[in-house]
């Protein structure tokens, strides 16, 4: 099972991550692809709404989220076309299912899953080379989801051999494989140098800080949902204030504009007259309403992000306050949900580059008040 494609879900203005992978369900007695959609609170979407865990326990025991193939059953993708099973092949069960959910779950919440728990459990031992440690890496190991096993140690070559090792008992034969050596104290004494070996190989890359820095930020990742505010804004409206429709007047181009979006709009037509009536709109509202019914600029689409660049630069140039909001987001990554935009906004399909440039703003303003660099004024 893969779960390589990125999705989420909005609860209360807050992001919720997932991950889906394509699955088979059944209809009197069709299978039909669809998508396993799991989210980081442990909500499971199996083609009929959401459910948990234990919902999916019984999806699977019923046979309605599938894991085996009948043999010349009708298959169906939706646009795409219809065949019937032939040569089926298969190894899922819905325990290997479950345990692959569970992984997931944790993976989306930046926990360890049974994999890391068990690498985990394996330090521990190197640390204390105890019955009861060794015994505790076999539990683990065998937490793992039996088809994901061979993974763990990243190691093609050996694949999960090491690991099966350290957890046969001396005088019996590998684990898992019948036709494998009987463990003996060498094999073991081979497979704790290779534990040793591999985590000073670790420890050396880990200690070695990439010239550029981290490629990931520390920061965990902030969600900046579009909110609306019809009886005005709050004294405080947090990080709100990063939005373009926050009253915070921008001056650019020798023109004011009441909100970045005024400015955003105005600049979009390349009529004199309805750039005026847009700036001069009353409500953000007001201003999209009118630059909807306005020509656009010539070749608009392909200048739009430099004049949002502009207008951010501005925007906290001039409003040291809010700039300092946006510096306190860290080096985090800046989603923002807007289902107006699937350009400015994250989401299925969404490029998120209003979130991108407030992240390329939040560098110029750190930048510009750190000591300069030789060579700068």
């Amino acid at each position: 099972m893969t779960w390589q494609r990125r999705t989420y879900r909005d609860v209360d203005g807050q992001r919720v991550d997932g991950v889906c992978r394509s699955m088979f369900v059944t209809n009197a007695g069709d299978y039909y692809l669809d998508d396993l959609v799991v989210y980081a609170d442990g909500a499971v979407d199996a083609g009929d709404g959401l459910t948990d865990l234990d919902g999916l326990r019984r999806r699977l025991a019923s046979g309605r989220v599938a894991t085996t193939l009948e043999e010349g059953a009708r298959a169906y993708a939706h646009r795409v076309g219809s065949w019937r099973f032939a040569d089926v092949l298969g190894a899922l069960t819905p325990e290997l299912v479950l345990g692959e959910v569970a992984d997931q779950i944790d993976r989306l919440n930046e926990r360890p899953d049974s994999a890391a728990r068990c690498r985990q459990a394996v330090q521990a031992y190197l640390s204390d080379m105890s019955e009861q440690n060794r015994l505790a890496v076999r539990e683990s190991y065998l937490a793992i989801p039996e088809h994901l096993r061979i993974f763990t140690l990243g190691d093609m070559d050996r694949k999960d051999f090491p690991l099966r090792v350290l957890i046969t008992e001396l005088g019996e034969q590998v684990y898992g494989d019948p036709d494998g050596p009987v463990i003996t104290r060498r094999h073991r004494d081979r497979a704790v140098q290779y534990f040793r070996e591999t985590a000073r190989a670790i420890a050396g890359w880990q200690a070695t800080e990439p010239a550029d820095g981290p490629a990931r930020p520390h920061d965990p990742t902030v969600t900046l949902a579009q909110t609306y505010y019809p009886n005005g804004w709050p004294d405080d409206p947090g990080i709100h204030v990063l939005q373009n429709d926050y009253a915070s007047s921008i001056t650019v181009r020798g023109r004011s504009y009441p909100t970045v979006s005024h400015a955003y709009w105005a600049l979009s037509t390349g009529d004199p007259a309805w750039h005026d009536r847009i700036a001069a709109a009353e409500r953000v509202y007001d201003a999209v309403t009118l630059a909807g019914r306005a020509p656009r600029r010539d070749g608009w689409p392909g200048t739009r992000l430099a004049v949002m660049a502009e207008l951010l630069r501005a925007k906290f140039a001039q409003h040291p306050r809010l700039a300092d909001v946006l510096l306190a987001t860290g080096d985090a990554r800046i989603v923002c949900t807007d289902a107006g935009s699937d350009f400015w906004s994250a989401g299925p399909g969404g490029t998120n580059w209003f979130g991108r440039l407030l992240e390329v703003a939040r560098s110029e303003v750190a930048a510009a008040r750190t000591q300069p660099l030789p060579g700068e004024v």
